[in-house]
């Protein structure tokens, strides 16, 4: 196999096989060979170097470090003097070691090699030296000269853990960027969501693109009714949805990026990269804050789409199959709100657990899901909110708010994106900035409309945004304490607030009563 040669995405290297090896024609070989290793690295990972003296081990490290800090001209010193580098990278820290000069593996704990393999990954030279000290799960990297000048073989060797299917997983999308027309590429780590997805920036010449990474879902717990959560929350498994919602948002003149190569089977897209320029900016504390006019226009796009028809069925695939947005129904946004009792509340303590009527929550919900019946549906993004959300300011009017992460896109109240947009989870929008964007989304909506109906869109939008601050809270805590993302929880007065100034409309006078009376609001007094 070479370096760029397709994989199995989602294969795992058969049991009594675990080498792998590649041939690297030149230097650009072995480059991308660790831009593709850096795209896996995790905390906790350790490679173990192996080679003669102008083997390309340098190189290797270099490259690795320099794709990590998305620096090309970082300066990564040899470590055989001062026998460990580290370096606090943007997604990890990580450090690199050359053993040659240690006389016995107990040298490692004065190097603070398990404190740094604890929090981050290591790169070791001569790790032949270490003795037993690595970890079972080190990835051990031999390079050899080939048969061509400039030439070399890697081969790639591990006996537990999970490198073989990361291995596979990165090296397959090393092969769909060069059927892509990216041969070669660069590859740099995009900050991700809370999902499994993960995605890149990769750069070929003047070409530019985002690599989304769309891992297969397996094993899914069944919940409810045959159905894991993510069925019943309509949750996209597949990237297709994606596809199909994009190229119906660009027909209606909307910025959503135009899909350069897909492979849905192994979940890689390859999609326009619409900049870096976001709709916040940071505050005089440190903290992101809204940009009102990137809002203004932001909010001006929803009311745009929402007084016009939705989108009809969208053709995607290469067998051009008709693709529908599902149904937000009362199931879905029912199994949302049950993440509150099932995550948030514990967080709070027995005290909250005893105080809380969880039938009573439950049914008050069903209560005003029931309501939405009959009212007005829409296309909803679903996460129209600054994560999502791109300025371009080289084009006009809506055109200037970019449309990412559109692959969970439902068909239900428009009410939800006014709601994403207008309390975002991750920045703070003040409520004389939020009331603002309401008042500007209903006088857009009464301007084409007439007969718009403020009264209930605004009812609604309570709803709304109560149902979306009562999930998030559960999801912050779910992914702090079952998927290690501890940097969720600072949001979480934030969503308090939001969810308070929700639940004071009226229509939702029996919910708040049942939020005060369970301590939700307690920490915030």
């Amino acid at each position: 196999m070479t370096a760029g040669e397709p994989t199995d995405a989602n294969a795992v290297a058969p049991a009594g096989a675990p080498r792998l090896t590649l041939a690297l024609p030149d230097e650009a070989a072995t480059v991308a060979l660790a831009e593709d290793i850096a795209a896996i690295l995790k905390p906790g990972d350790v490679i173990a170097l192996h080679g003669d003296l102008g083997a390309g081990k340098t190189t290797f490290a270099r490259a690795l470090l320099r794709a990590l800090a998305d620096d090309p001209a970082l300066e990564v010193p040899s470590p055989t003097y001062t026998l460990v580098q580290p370096y606090e990278l943007p997604r990890l820290a990580v450090a690199h070691l050359d053993l040659y000069r240690i006389g016995d593996p107990s040298e490692l704990d004065e190097l603070g090699f398990d404190e740094f393999v604890a929090t981050g990954a290591a790169l070791v030279e001569w790790p032949e030296r270490a003795g037993d000290r690595l970890p079972d799960t080190t990835l051990s990297l031999e390079l050899a000269p080939g048969p061509d000048e400039d030439s070399r073989v890697a081969v790639l060797t591990v006996d537990a853990g999970s490198w073989a299917s990361r291995l596979a997983r990165t090296l397959g999308l090393r092969g769909f960027l060069d059927q892509s027309g990216f041969a070669g590429a660069t590859r740099r780590h995009l900050a991700g969501d809370a999902s499994a997805r993960t995605f890149e920036r990769v750069a070929s010449g003047e070409r530019a693109a985002v690599l989304m990474n769309w891992p297969l879902r397996r094993d899914e717990t069944v919940v409810r009714d045959g159905r894991s959560y993510r069925q019943i929350a309509r949750i996209a498994e597949r990237a297709e949805p994606f596809v199909a919602v994009a190229a119906a948002l660009k027909a209606h003149g909307y910025s959503a990026p135009d899909i350069h190569a897909a492979d849905f089977e192994s979940g890689f897209l390859l999609v326009e990269d619409l900049g870096r320029d976001g709709v916040v900016r940071t505050g005089a504390d440190g903290e992101p804050e809204p940009i009102p006019e990137r809002y203004e226009a932001a909010i001006d796009l929803l009311a745009d789409f929402h007084s016009d028809a939705m989108p009809p069925p969208v053709p995607v695939g290469e067998a051009g199959e008709l693709y529908v947005p599902p149904p937000y129904d009362t199931d879905a946004l029912a199994i949302e709100v049950d993440l509150l009792p099932a995550w948030y509340l514990p967080s709070l303590g027995t005290e909250a657990m005893a105080a809380a009527d969880i039938d009573r929550f439950q049914a008050l919900w069903l209560v005003r899901f029931a309501a939405l019946e009959g009212r007005p549906v829409h296309w909803v993004l679903r996460d129209f909110h600054s994560p999502n959300l791109i300025w371009m300011a080289d084009r006009e009017g809506v055109a200037r708010i970019g449309l990412i992460d559109l692959q969970d896109t439902v068909v239900g109240s428009p009410a939800y994106d006014v709601a994403s947009l207008v309390q975002d989870a991750r920045v703070t929008v003040p409520d004389d900035l939020h009331d603002a964007l309401v008042a500007r989304y209903v006088a857009a909506r009464r301007e084409a409309d007439p007969a718009f109906d403020e009264d209930g869109f605004r009812a609604d939008l309570a709803v709304m945004e109560a149902q979306r601050a009562t999930k998030i809270l559960g999801v912050f805590v779910r992914l702090d304490r079952r998927d290690g993302k501890p940097h969720y929880l600072r949001h979480l007065g934030r969503i308090r607030h939001y969810l308070r100034k929700a639940v004071s409309h009226p229509v939702l006078s029996d919910l708040r009563v049942w939020y005060e009376t369970a301590g939700i609001f307690r920490t915030d007094d």
